[in-house]
């Protein structure tokens, strides 16, 4: 017998449903299965986060439930697995969603298509079945006179614990600050510093401790205070030590939530989702001011010259600190900037890569061209010729911001395409 919300949700898919999504999807039936699981707890983990910011959302939420006749979703469930949410359902998944997770929403499809090695495509897609299913549990809830805002806030409360398994690492906690999202080749000064600043905490505690044994043992006269008084130099040293260790934790952490605050403001200034067709007709759902709008505007506009000085900051990417390694969240765009790429497939561009003027110029030269050609090569794995593509990295050359300024050197950290053929 189902005990929580998960498992009721979960039961409602039955072996036909996951093989008719597997079969339009293009995926292993594994893989839709782990993902459609992760897109149920995300949708769940987005309503009680909204919930506890917004004291006024769960109501909302029960008067689309209440205004959609979502209980009759439970009988098309087959239909929205073979072919997709359409009509009046595709309308009210389309005005759920971005309520539960705003402009995050591609970012936690790209997500849970990472964790589940599928396409961001499909990612999209199964955030869109979860959407009926969340929908469908809660009308039939309203059905039974058994759901009001308060009711569901507990139930979502006493969720929360068992949705972390189901989700990609981080994104539970992404879901709580508002979303962890991207922004152009993030790399906060903030957390460079705190990290340099916290790994000096532990040796010069110990140092001091050290030291301080010393001189106590200058003083000292006999062999039992000397005893006496080297045990208490190392406790000294490990308490320190672990008062340090405790700090630079502390220092991280901060560091981070600083690091994250600064994504989340960048992603909301990117406006909500809109829908983008290409001429290959595939539909993506992008933020309306993000840079795979103004791409596709570009490129469809026959009057538009190629120029030296075009160039489309990617703005939703997301390195690890001071490294190459693209972060899962970069999934959702670099899936859309392919499917732009495979749409057109005339285009050939130029990736470049760009740093801030800190640090060693010739170090952060060859930095540039790994991120670049880190991008190249996900975006050739996702389908794009790589003969199309070019990776070229600029260091702190053609610097877009100011370099005095933390806001000035975070634009300056990007990547850029350059459109070279049309």
């Amino acid at each position: 017998m189902a005990t929580s919300m998960m498992d009721s949700i979960i039961g409602l898919v039955t072996p036909e449903m996951k093989q008719a999504l597997a079969s339009r999807l293009g995926e292993s039936a594994s893989g839709v299965q782990s993902g459609l699981g992760s897109a149920v707890a995300a949708t769940l983990g987005g309503l009680a986060s909204r919930a506890s910011s917004d004291s006024g959302f769960l109501g909302q939420i029960i008067n689309m439930v209440a205004g959609s006749g979502s209980q009759n979703i439970l009988g098309s469930l087959g239909t929205i697995a073979s072919a997709g949410p359409g009509g009046g359902i595709g309308d009210l998944v389309g005005k759920f969603l971005p309520a539960v997770f705003g402009a995050q929403q591609g970012q936690v499809a790209g997500a849970i298509a990472q964790q589940s090695a599928l396409s961001a495509t499909s990612g999209t897609n199964l955030l869109k079945m979860a959407a009926p299913l969340v929908l469908g549990y809660l009308g039939k809830l309203n059905s039974a006179g058994s759901l009001n805002a308060g009711s569901l806030g507990s139930m979502l409360k006493a969720e929360a614990p068992a949705l972390q398994s189901y989700l990609p690492q981080g994104l539970m906690s992404s879901l709580g600050s508002g979303a962890g999202g991207a922004v152009s080749a993030i790399e906060s000064g903030a957390s460079a510093a705190a990290a340099g600043g916290s790994r000096w905490l532990v040796p010069l505690a110990i140092l001091a401790a050290l030291i301080l044994a010393w001189l106590v043992f200058r003083s000292m006269s006999g062999p039992k205070d000397m005893a006496q008084t080297a045990s208490n130099a190392a406790n000294t040293a490990a308490t320190a030590a672990s008062n340090a260790a405790d700090a630079a934790g502390t220092a991280a952490s901060n560091a981070a939530n600083a690091v994250g605050g600064a994504a989340n403001a960048a992603w909301a200034a990117l406006g909500e989702l809109v829908k983008v067709k290409l001429p290959d007709g595939t539909e993506l759902d992008v933020p309306a001011h993000g840079v795979e709008g103004k791409l596709v505007s570009y490129l469809n506009d026959a009057n538009s010259t190629i120029s030296d000085g075009t160039w489309f900051d990617f703005d939703r990417l997301l390195f690890d600190t001071g490294k190459a390694t693209l972060q899962p969240a970069s999934q959702e765009q670099l899936g859309n900037i392919a499917a732009i790429l495979k749409a057109f497939p005339k285009v050939k561009a130029t990736i470049g890569g760009y740093t801030d003027n800190t640090g060693n110029p010739a170090a952060n030269l060859a930095l540039s061209q790994e991120r670049a050609t880190n991008v190249t090569s996900e975006l050739a794995k996702l389908g794009v010729d790589a003969s199309r593509l070019t990776a070229k990295g600029y260091g702190q050359e053609h610097p877009v911001g100011d370099n005095s300024t933390e806001e000035g050197r975070q634009q300056n950290r990007r990547i850029s395409l350059h459109v070279t053929e049309k």
